[in-house]
């Protein structure tokens, strides 16, 4: 059976209580509007915890102004239904207002891992992100937590947050889930028109060909990070970034490296994807 929490205070104690049981806690934070990926990282939690609390929030902190908040897809009902198909324990979905009552006035910044990629064009985006976390991982208490590697930043970013300040909490990021065409899946996959969508494939073809290079023993980060973007650059209306960058810094990569990860971020329309390979570590997607 699926208990379903609304305020922080429940949330806590299901946790706590789950713990004193003997139990380990998985958490799986997410903005809901589930598909494939978000469920895959609650198998994962399932191997590795016994008590798996999942959260359906769209957090208003990590959206700009002008950026997608008011249309985020949410599908309350549907996410609930997958979550009692996948026997999750614990599905937390709170009001805004219980998360930043009046007169909330904190947030919590990483530093130098957010400045790159995302953070150049999404200047108040991880602040938004690594607060939110904050709260969850305070109030989930000792855990371990699945994240989804689509969101590489983002994952590299928590497990920073979770190390620097001492949280008693795994941060695990978890292998992209694609369609059978390599396209990433993503909850704002939904926006796309039909020709959108076979458009957005582009991105897809670029980390294919940067991986197909890097096979055959390329190892220059510019070169392999033209071969990406070339693709996206023909069938994308605007890049934000193709980048080659160290996978455990994103800052410049070492000459020949031994992995290299190839991130980029483009606009369909009104839709912005993300996506990402690590050469030298993961498969061709």
């Amino acid at each position: 059976m699926t208990l379903i929490v609304r305020e922080p205070a429940g949330f806590r104690r299901a946790c706590d209580d789950a713990r004193a049981k003997g139990q380990r806690v998985g958490l799986v934070p997410t903005m809901g509007a589930l598909h494939a990926g978000h469920l895959s990282l609650v198998d994962e939690a399932q191997r590795r915890a016994d008590f798996v609390a999942l959260t359906l929030f769209v957090n208003p902190l990590q959206f700009a102004e002008g950026e997608d908040l008011g249309r985020y897809p949410r599908t309350f009902e549907r996410d609930l239904e997958e979550c009692r198909a996948r026997n999750v324990d614990l599905v937390f979905s709170p009001e805004p207002a219980s998360m930043y009552p009046p007169a909330f006035q904190t947030t919590v910044v990483v530093g130098e891992v957010t400045q790159p990629l995302e953070g150049k064009f999404r200047p108040t985006h991880f602040d938004g992100v690594t607060t939110v976390v904050t709260k969850l991982f305070n109030l989930t208490g000792p855990s371990v937590a699945l994240f989804g590697r689509k969101d590489y930043q983002q994952w590299k970013t928590l497990a920073r947050l979770a190390r620097d300040l001492d949280m008693p909490v795994e941060v695990v990021g978890c292998p992209i889930v694609r369609e059978e065409d390599g396209l990433a899946l993503s909850s704002r996959n939904r926006y796309l028109s039909a020709a959108e969508r076979e458009r957005a494939l582009a991105i897809v073809a670029g980390l294919r060909a940067a991986h197909d290079v890097w096979t055959n023993g390329e190892r220059d980060p510019e070169a392999l990070r033209l071969l990406a973007e070339e693709p996206v650059r023909s069938r994308f209306d605007r890049v934000d970034y193709v980048a080659a960058v160290d996978p455990e810094t994103l800052g410049p990569p070492e000459a020949g490296p031994s992995r290299l990860l190839i991130a980029a971020a483009a606009h369909l329309g009104n839709t912005r994807l993300i996506d990402n390979v690590v050469l030298g570590e993961d498969r061709r997607p």
